[in-house]
């Protein structure tokens, strides 16, 4: 079967799919590429005038994104390994599934490159999307569903690293042993995650080149989530040396 054909159907699926996941963490106005002739005809057609002035699009410049964030596959293998035992001429096949990106977030408005990172899908991951959805895995060869569930994965993957450099999770307010977070469905939390949570320091400046390098970040405790909602969660506190509202949570390794 032809792996290049595969991949650039994966390719196709994940773009819609990563437009959705960025969308859901419900962080971000979305402007897609692969989406911009649709946007700019819409625009066009509605100054025609042959659709009702009330509900037409409006003609107009597009907000300029502040970030901007570029893919790129790196590493894609999917083939059947057969191997011989010497000796007793027993085989034994097995299933090589590889899919890499790396991304890379930039601020548009300097070009400076704000966070890179590689993101993978092997073997133990691909077997788990199977078994989880009930996809159809063919010998070799993947089903339609089965690459789009391979694309939302890394997708998930993706979005919530980029929400997560940008806008890391916060406690909203603690009310005794429970805090409340601003993560709510599709903002990469689920129940029995552990985050630490980080008191919020000083501005740190490189004395070097003068960059701003961020806030120092001192830990003041732990948590578990054990609600997730639309807009919010809920999580159980661990460890407490100093939780407040406004404290960083990072999930733990």
């Amino acid at each position: 079967f032809d792996t290049k054909e595969e991949l650039n159907r994966i390719i196709q699926s994940l773009d819609s799919q990563l437009i959705d996941r960025v969308n859901a963490t419900r962080k971000f106005d979305v402007v897609s590429r692969s989406d911009l002739a649709d946007v700019i005809k819409e625009q066009d057609l509605g100054a025609s005038g042959n659709v009702d002035s009330k509900t037409a699009a409006k003609a107009g410049k597009l907000t300029g994104a502040k970030y901007l964030l570029v893919c790129t596959v790196d590493d894609f293998d999917d083939y059947i390994e057969k191997a011989v035992f010497e000796g007793t001429g027993q085989t034994a096949t097995k299933r090589v599934f590889r899919f890499s990106i790396v991304g890379k977030l930039y601020d548009s408005t300097t070009g400076k490159l704000i966070e890179s990172a590689n993101f993978q899908t092997g073997n133990d991951e691909f077997k788990q999307i199977a078994m989880e959805r009930s996809y159809t895995v063919k010998s070799g060869e993947l089903s339609d569903e089965m690459m789009v569930g391979i694309s939302r994965s890394m997708a998930e993957k993706i979005a919530n690293h980029l929400v997560d450099v940008i806008f890391p999770a916060k406690v909203l307010i603690k009310r005794d042993n429970i805090v409340t977070i601003n993560r709510g469905e599709g903002g990469g939390v689920a129940v029995g995650e552990v985050f630490n949570a980080f008191a919020l320091g000083e501005e740190l400046k490189d004395p070097d080149t003068g960059e701003l390098l961020g806030r120092e970040e001192v830990k003041v405790g732990k948590v578990k989530i054990s609600q997730v909602n639309a807009k919010t969660s809920q999580a159980e506190v661990l460890e407490d040396t100093g939780i407040d509202k406004g404290a960083v949570l990072r999930k733990t390794q």
